[in-house]
């Protein structure tokens, strides 16, 4: 009877170690349009990942593909994790047009107050209200970057006067109305090719974050920055998505989707949000190192620009009227969301 005992528990010690040996293994691809020393992937995809690799004890690995190396251009991004093209991707909602009617919101001025972890946490809190724009995606975070600054190659601005008649690029819809409201020209490109326009006199200048100056070498090309003072201080902001695709998601073991889950959502929003914010000193040193300056706007010279953009927030929320969209509902929910998280 102890040797059948014995042969019975060998046998079962011996099928746990062939289960284990045999254990699904995956490796995910994770697809995004900048370089590998971006912020985005030194500081947020890759510790990421490597957490997950770790916390699965290697049984999900990750391929990262940089600067669209697996090909296609910036606004094929979600396209590409949609259809499976790609596992998971890191890219602007607002690269397709039309397709997030609702994350949009906390571009728009005034709502984004110029705390990405404060904006990133408010996301979370709406997070049903937006729900029908994921529907296609497994999401892993939505978020924003710290807030647009307007980066000049040569003329400085202090009110909205001065930028008038230039030519600034801009990564959304959002972005151009705004511009526009300033009597400006927009110009939508990626942000990968902001320098060359920079150098070629494409563009006169940009809306985009300190976070972008290194990895982009801005402060090579930029000779002013211009920003506000304390909270408020940027010119609204650009919305992220990192996502999976879903089928791919659901074809995990429940035990791998648990760990993805764990290191997604909230905490890991709040994560980026101070990755996010922490970056942009060192693109402002750089700039002030560079040819450049970061030029600080009074709060009466901020609200120039302000006063301006109001309009955007009405053209918007008329808008999502056709769209089935309670906008002024959102907007508003958007505002009370972020102050709530916006240190006092």
């Amino acid at each position: 009877m102890k040797h059948i005992t014995k042969l019975l528990a060998g046998a079962a010690v011996a099928t746990m170690v062939s289960f284990g040996a045999h254990a699904q293994e995956v490796t995910l691809t994770v697809h995004h349009f900048l370089g590998p020393k971006a912020p985005a992937q030194s500081k947020m995809i890759e510790p990421w990942a490597k957490k997950i690799e770790e916390e699965s004890n290697g049984r999900i690995k990750f391929e990262i593909f940089p600067s669209m190396s697996l090909g296609g251009n910036p606004p094929e991004l979600y396209r590409q994790v949609r259809d499976g093209v790609a596992d998971i991707v890191w890219t602007l909602p607002g690269y397709t047009p039309g397709v997030f009617p609702r994350i949009e919101v906390f571009e728009l001025p005034g709502v984004h107050l110029g705390d990405a972890r404060a904006t990133n946490l408010a996301m979370w809190d709406l997070k049903d209200e937006f729900a029908e724009d994921l529907k296609d995606v497994h999401t892993l975070a939505v978020h924003v970057h710290a807030g647009q600054a307007i980066h000049l190659t040569n003329k400085e601005v202090r009110t909205v006067d001065d930028v008038k008649g230039l030519k600034l690029r801009t990564p959304t819809r959002t972005g151009s109305w705004v511009i526009e409201s300033w009597g400006a020209e927009p110009v939508g490109m990626p942000v990968p090719a902001l320098p060359q326009a920079l150098s070629l006199g494409v563009v006169d200048g940009g809306l985009v974050p300190f976070e972008v100056v290194p990895p982009l070498k801005l402060a090579e090309l930029i000779s002013y920055s211009v920003e506000g003072e304390g909270a408020n201080s940027r010119f609204g902001t650009s919305t992220f998505l990192f996502a999976m695709n879903k089928e791919r998601y659901e074809s995990l073991p429940d035990d791998l989707k648990e760990i993805i889950d764990r290191n997604s959502g909230r905490d890991f929003a709040a994560e980026i949000g101070d990755v996010f914010n922490n970056v942009e000193e060192v693109g402002k040193k750089m700039i002030n190192e560079g040819k450049g300056q970061v030029v600080q706007l009074t709060a009466a010279e901020k609200a120039t620009f302000d006063d301006a953009s109001a309009s955007v927030v009405d053209r918007w929320i008329e808008e999502s009227k056709s769209n089935g969209i309670d906008g002024a509902k959102l907007v508003a929910d958007a505002k009370a969301a972020v102050l709530a998280h916006t240190a006092k």
